[in-house]
């Protein structure tokens, strides 16, 4: 009985110590943050103390121990989601890109930033906004159409015959013109230099603008070989640099907003109705 007694009044001392140190840990920080305070600090905006310009972040790359940002040209800067981070868009030939600077100037973060509480990808959501595309640059009298022609919705598409993410996208199509009878998919024939097959059948299927020839392709059968003269696939191919399009398949949204990759149709949905 002696012994837990024993137990108790140490413990209760114990307890008591630690708040006593907490409480002297508490004071000197509330002294300290007063004293700070005093001086002025950053009560607004992290950009009324800290600035960052597109040239100087470029010279900050240029000078730093990364050889690959040393010929990055910098389009914008930004203040990031996350506090206390820069946000900095990037481009090198023809590619773009998203970096993060610290305040202090001297930590770079290359990655993502994603929302804990709801999973949310800010870094995936910010670079689709930064790459929009001007979609009244892009002629539809030449596309194979998918869909009705009079459909709300016109979303087009880069896609390459010989691209297997292509032939998934394309079967997600389908499902989206199943589902949804207010949405046309206009595609384009874009095909890939590292295809060696791919420009000769994109001009077979241009010439003939079947939508029925190119799902063949895409199951396996070959089409014939063109058989008319073209310019169309080096013109999608051109206008495709010139928009920044490097990969398929590439999905361009009514608004602009391009979407790499195949994903699926729900998604497709999702993505084309959220703009209104």
């Amino acid at each position: 009985m002696l012994k837990d007694s024993n137990k108790i009044s140490y413990f209760s001392r114990a307890a008591t110590l630690l708040f006593c140190i907490a409480s002297a840990v508490f004071i000197t920080l509330s002294i300290s943050a007063s004293q700070v305070m005093s001086f002025g600090g950053c009560g607004g905006e992290c950009k009324d103390c800290h600035t960052l310009k597109p040239k100087e972040a470029e010279n900050l790359l240029k000078e730093g121990g990364i050889p690959e940002l040393k010929t990055v040209k910098v389009n914008s800067v930004s203040q990031a989601p996350a506090r206390g981070l820069w946000e900095i868009s990037i481009q090198k030939d023809g590619k773009r890109g998203l970096i993060y600077l610290d305040f202090s100037k001297r930590f770079l973060m290359i990655g993502q930033i994603v929302e804990l509480r709801t999973s949310k990808n800010i870094t995936q959501e910010r670079f689709i906004e930064l790459n929009k595309v001007d979609v009244s640059r892009i002629s539809l009298n030449d596309a194979i159409v998918m869909g009705d022609k009079k459909a709300k919705y016109r979303v087009i598409v880069f896609t390459d015959p010989d691209c297997p993410f292509c032939a998934k996208l394309h079967r997600e199509l389908k499902q989206v013109i199943e589902k949804r009878k207010d949405i046309a998919f206009y595609i384009k024939l874009f095909p890939l230099p590292n295809h060696k097959d791919a420009y000769w059948k994109a001009k077979s299927i241009q010439c003939k603008r079947s939508l029925e020839l190119l799902e063949k392709n895409f199951e396996g059968n070959v089409p014939p070989q063109p058989d008319c003269e073209t310019d169309q696939i080096d013109k999608n191919i051109s206008l495709g640099r010139e928009l920044g399009i490097n990969s398929t398949p590439s999905i361009i949204l009514p608004d602009g907003r391009v979407i790499p990759g195949a994903i699926p149709a729900d998604k497709i949905i999702e993505l084309i109705t959220s703009q209104g």
